[in-house]
């Protein structure tokens, strides 16, 4: 599977979708807050034996439901305390130039997310970086690697709400 594909998580078609149960929706509740916690502990708050909680978040796990089990950190503490927001135009409307977008940003580390866009700007990419001039060198980085017809960075002065966990 291309890069580009993997990228296309929102476009879920109906056939896609997974059914998901009560219990199933509140292992899932748990493990966004903390995923280390034991099956037991998660087993126990969803008022479940231990041996059909793990086979549930096996069958997750399998059907992609759970995508992965991560760490989140302290932007801060590992120095990525400046987020970036990259508003990008581009006048190339073809498969061939947004697979090569994706592969291209995909790249870079300090590119955290990027989403293909309706209405006046075509790509929206969030970066983090320790500062200014970090910034400065990932920009130039970008517009060496592709050609691009507009590009609008906007920084964050606050983080009013961060969260990964989806509303299950």
């Amino acid at each position: 599977m291309s890069l580009y594909k993997e990228l296309k998580i929102n476009n879920v078609k109906k056939e896609d979708k997974y059914s998901l149960d009560e219990l199933d929706r509140k292992i899932l509740y748990y493990l966004q807050r903390d995923a280390s916690m034991t099956i037991k502990e998660i087993a126990g708050k969803v008022h479940l034996s231990p041996t059909p909680c793990w086979k549930r978040i096996q069958r997750m796990e399998e059907e992609g439901v759970i995508r992965a089990r991560v760490a989140l950190l302290d932007p801060v503490k590992v120095g990525t305390a400046v987020t970036v927001f990259i508003a990008i135009k581009t006048d190339q409307h073809n498969s061939a130039w947004s697979e090569k977008f994706a592969f291209e940003m995909s790249s870079i580390p300090e590119i955290m997310e990027i989403y293909r866009m309706s209405g006046e700007v075509d790509y929206i990419l969030r970066v983090v970086v320790p500062d200014i001039a970090a910034f400065d060198n990932l920009y130039k980085k970008i517009i060496d690697r592709i050609a691009l017809s507009n590009v609008t960075s906007s920084f964050a002065i606050e983080q009013m709400k961060y969260t990964t966990a989806l509303p299950v």
